[in-house]
């Protein structure tokens, strides 16, 4: 997202929007997580997150919708949120990041979600507030994307309530990369078709396919790319909010988004040499079509200088006057022709 000529010059810790509005009202979502039991509620304000604010289970805190800058002030003083952190939250367009704080670990990066009815993909700002006992997720708009984790937790809430709110957005960031992975697949499988059909029968739609294709790889890679810088950070950090026993978790976070960007890449390559293949194509038919012309051509050169001396308007030619003349010439002519296909056909020049 480019930056707006308002927001030029904004103070890092003032809490203002710097986006789109992509949700009506504010919605937030809180999960209770202990070793027996998880509760999900609704909260309608940040004084009802104070109960929690202390508390001995794993809290989940999710807020859909960044355009409230009231609330984000009181989020400031109730959770004790950096301004400065809570100001990145507020402008969806920045690039994935991480940032440590005195209470806690900032994260932020692109969540790709595929419409398979619209056959378009979506892409949301995720911001992850990581503190002791508590995680607090940031989404422009409601989304379904954690719906498989927010299973896993009813499941087996105590193995999230033994790992803490690291391994919590552990998982949360394993689904966003898990879902660059898919959506880049389905783009795969595009792009292997179409080298199918290519090869088949090029035409000036497939040149269409292939721009259009190469397009939607580089908007996904300008997402995936920082956010690999973004991984890689975090696993070098050896952050405190990062527990030792969920380090190998993060490791294997950072091959994952490694395979996403190798995906990425060979994608990338196979539609370059798709658009090589393609442009050879062409010029081959384009070869074979000047081959046929320039026979027909050579053919004809000889067939048009007898036609053109007979056509002459000469009183003394001798063959003007011979009673099968007519048909003498036409013979040749065709001898000549025939000739020249058989000895072409011989060379293999067609």
């Amino acid at each position: 997202m480019l930056k707006r000529k308002e927001d030029i010059g904004l103070s890092p810790y003032e809490l203002k929007f710097r986006g789109l509005h992509r949700s009506g009202d504010i919605r937030m979502t809180l999960f209770e997580i202990d070793f027996e039991k998880v509760n999900e509620s609704t909260i309608r304000s940040v004084e009802e997150l104070l109960p929690y604010k202390n508390s001995e289970t794993l809290i989940w805190l999710n807020i859909d919708g960044l355009h409230d800058e009231k609330l984000m002030g009181e989020l400031v003083g109730t959770l004790q949120i950096p301004a400065d952190i809570l100001s990145d939250v507020m402008e969806p367009g920045t690039r994935p990041q991480m940032e440590e704080f005195d209470n806690g670990l900032f994260v932020s990066i692109k969540m790709m979600e595929l419409n398979e009815g619209k056959n378009r993909v979506s892409v949301d700002n995720l911001s992850l507030v990581v503190m002791d006992n508590l995680l607090v997720t940031f989404q422009e708009e409601k989304s379904d994307l954690f719906n498989p984790v927010r299973e896993r937790i009813r499941k087996h809430s105590k193995r999230f309530r033994t790992l803490g709110a690291d391994y919590l957005a552990f998982a949360l960031l394993d689904v966003v990369i898990d879902n660059y992975i898919f959506i880049l697949g389905g783009l795969g499988e595009k792009i292997e078709n179409l080298e199918n059909e290519m090869i088949m029968d090029p035409g000036r739609e497939t040149l269409k396919i292939i721009n259009l294709l190469k397009r939607e790889l580089s908007n996904l890679g300008r997402y995936i790319r920082p956010a690999r810088e973004m991984i890689i950070g975090l696993v070098k950090s050896e952050s405190d909010f990062i527990a030792p026993v969920n380090e190998k978790h993060y490791k294997e976070l950072q091959d994952n988004i490694n395979q996403a960007v190798e995906l990425l890449d060979y994608y990338r390559e196979l539609l370059y040499d798709e658009l090589n293949i393609y442009h050879s194509s062409m010029s081959t038919r384009l070869s074979d079509i000047m081959a046929l012309l320039t026979i027909f051509s050579v053919i004809f050169i000889p067939l048009t200088f007898i036609v053109g001396v007979y056509g002459m308007n000469f009183d003394n030619i001798p063959e003007l006057h011979w009673r099968y003349g007519y048909f003498i010439v036409w013979g040749v002519m065709l001898l000549i022709a025939i000739g020249m296909l058989w000895y072409f056909k011989k060379r293999k020049w067609f």
